[in-house]
């Protein structure tokens, strides 16, 4: 086996600068000829966890994040290789159409990560690239008779469009593999000299059997690896599971010029490279989908292992699939929805509400009955803060003492301490999502029942715990800009599954009021009734009827014979 003696520097050391330009996002980086030895990264180090205002988080013990680990199949304790930094890569998509809802749960999950890690103190370097380069980039773009890379740049902003809906905060660093060819094919050079590639026609092979810890990611064994099951059987390979490292051209695709002719890069060899040149070979997290774990994870160690020896991911973490009406979500059943068609009905918070309702390593049923409850969901925790907003700002400029009493202090105390658990214990968000009932309704008791009104020390309870959520929600990535905006945006989603608008419901609500008045109770009964059935409810009130989404009677009704 041949040595290593140079690599790429990681173009950030686990930290960057981001200038905004119009809709493009550049990155200052370093050089991209400067290189380093390969070298072991330091020892893992405990960090220092702080919290969103930087003061300290309790014990050691309640702020440890435990990470369940695909290498090792089993929670880990999380300890980063540089003492409160972390170097985060995630597989970004294949750009070459609408995104849909299995990428939303992908990116909805790692946004959870990178702001709850952001939560605890850690510097974060977030590496989430696109694939613009690829064999199904490619036949879509000849489909359309459009170049491929330009197709691909217009499906890279649409991706980031749905992101920005669904409260994804911008990654570190977007690097694209058309960018990257000069990291590409210097990997690809020295896995070549150590041993591990060859070359045919060509074409780029990694030789697996030359790599003995290969499958140890996936738990798959070479013999396992059938030739014809995943790729077209080639008689030019060694072994059948060898995989393309660089493609030589084709007539009518896009080339690069390269030691062994023209060509494009393999997938695996993109990520492999890319997560080296912004983050070196050993760093902290590498993520994605479960059905990376093989062949793409698997190929990506090989590669960055054969390229240095001293490569090294500490967590490899995956989340589940999402399956539609319980049957696993794919184009050909004729059951595939982009982000685009679901936030066409249902909010984009109510789309990640949902999407956090289940451990992100369970595969998660998508349903439009799921939909409709986290909608009526999202639509009754926006609503309880709003009124509380509204009644602290109507406390006429009364300065707010700086204690609460002792229930609503347990309240809040207990509320935080099952977030940070939660959390820290592999992200359970369900866990949290389930807690925020309490302090809900705490909120809404003194809000609206007589008791408590009448409570002491009300308006610092209220502030306490509407600031205790809020905050809860930021880090989940749950919190709107505005209260009055995102109920009205839930509303008009709520109309549009309807097929009403708010004049037909108003138009109804007086034809009832006429109803009632008349003593036609049974025709005021139906008309509730009807817009109860398309996810209307009225709310009678001494100062009269008004109306908010609710999950449609039928569904209802079905939720109800299942439990």
């Amino acid at each position: 086996m041949g040595t290593l003696l140079k690599f790429y520097r990681p173009l950030f050391p686990y930290s960057s600068r981001t200038i905004q330009l119009g809709t493009q996002r550049f990155h200052r980086l370093f050089k991209p000829n400067r290189r380093i030895r390969c070298v072991a990264t330091s020892s893992h180090s405990q960090p220092s966890i702080l919290g969103g205002g930087g003061s300290k988080l309790g014990s050691p013990e309640s702020s440890e994040l435990w990470l369940h680990n695909t290498m090792s199949r089993k929670k880990e304790l999380f300890r980063p290789k540089i003492e409160g930094k972390v170097g985060m890569y995630v597989c970004g998509v294949t750009a070459y159409d609408l995104s849909h809802i299995g990428h939303a749960r992908v990116y909805v999950t790692f946004d959870v990560l990178y702001r709850y890690l952001r939560h605890l103190g850690y510097q974060v370097t977030y590496v989430r690239n696109f694939t613009d380069v690829d064999d199904k980039i490619i036949a879509r773009a000849n489909e359309l008779r459009e170049d491929p890379i330009s197709l691909s740049r217009r499906y890279c902003e649409e991706f980031n469009r749905d992101m920005t809906c669904l409260h994804c905060l911008p990654p570190s660093v977007e690097p694209r593999v058309s960018d990257h060819m000069p990291q590409i094919l210097d990997m690809i050079k020295q896995i070549i000299e150590n041993g591990y590639g060859y070359t045919v026609d060509g074409d780029v092979y990694f030789s697996v059997d030359k790599f003995p810890d290969y499958g140890r990611l996936s738990g798959r064994k070479l013999e396992d690896n059938r030739a014809g099951e995943r790729v077209a059987i080639d008689s030019r390979k060694k072994h059948p599971g060898d995989f393309a490292m660089w493609k030589s051209a084709k007539e009518g695709e896009p080339f690069w010029d390269s030691p062994w002719g023209p060509g494009r890069p393999g997938w695996h060899i993109e990520c492999s490279a890319m997560s080296a040149a912004y983050l070196g070979y050993s760093f902290d997290i590498h993520g994605g989908g479960m059905d990376l774990v093989f062949p793409h994870h698997e190929n990506e160690i090989a590669q960055s292992c054969a390229a240095c020896n001293h490569s090294n991911i500490s967590y490899w973490i995956h989340n589940g699939f999402v399956t539609i009406d319980s049957e696993k979500m794919s184009k050909s059943l004729g059951n595939f929805f982009t982000i685009r068609q679901v936030i066409d009905l249902y909010h984009p918070l109510a789309l990640r509400l949902f999407l956090l309702g289940t451990h992100y390593q369970s595969p998660i049923n998508y349903s439009d009955a799921l939909l409709e409850s986290a909608s009526d969901r999202i639509f009754y925790i926006y609503q309880a803060l709003h009124d509380c907003e509204s009644a602290l700002s109507q406390n006429n400029g009364v300065t707010l003492k700086d204690t609460i009493p002792p229930d609503t202090l347990n309240s809040v105390n207990n509320f935080y301490n099952v977030f940070l658990t939660s959390m820290s214990d592999d992200l359970h968000t369900p866990v949290v999502l389930a807690a925020l009932s309490d302090p809900l309704k705490t909120i809404n008791d003194l809000l609206h029942t007589r008791k408590g009104k009448k409570q002491e020390l009300r308006m610092e309870s209220l502030a306490a715990l509407g600031t205790i959520i809020k905050n809860v929600l930021s880090v989940l990535g749950l919190m709107p800009a505005s209260y009055p905006e995102i109920l009205q945006e839930l509303k008009d989603k709520a109309l549009k599954r309807a097929k009403l608008t708010e004049d037909q419901v108003l138009q109804k609500i007086e034809e009832r009021n006429a109803a009632r008045k008349n003593k036609e109770y049974e025709r005021s009964d139906t008309i509730r009734k009807d817009l109860a059935a398309v996810g209307i409810a009225l709310m009678d009130s001494p100062d009269g009827t008004t109306w908010r989404p609710a999950v449609p009677l039928a569904i209802q009704e079905q939720q109800v014979a299942t439990t």
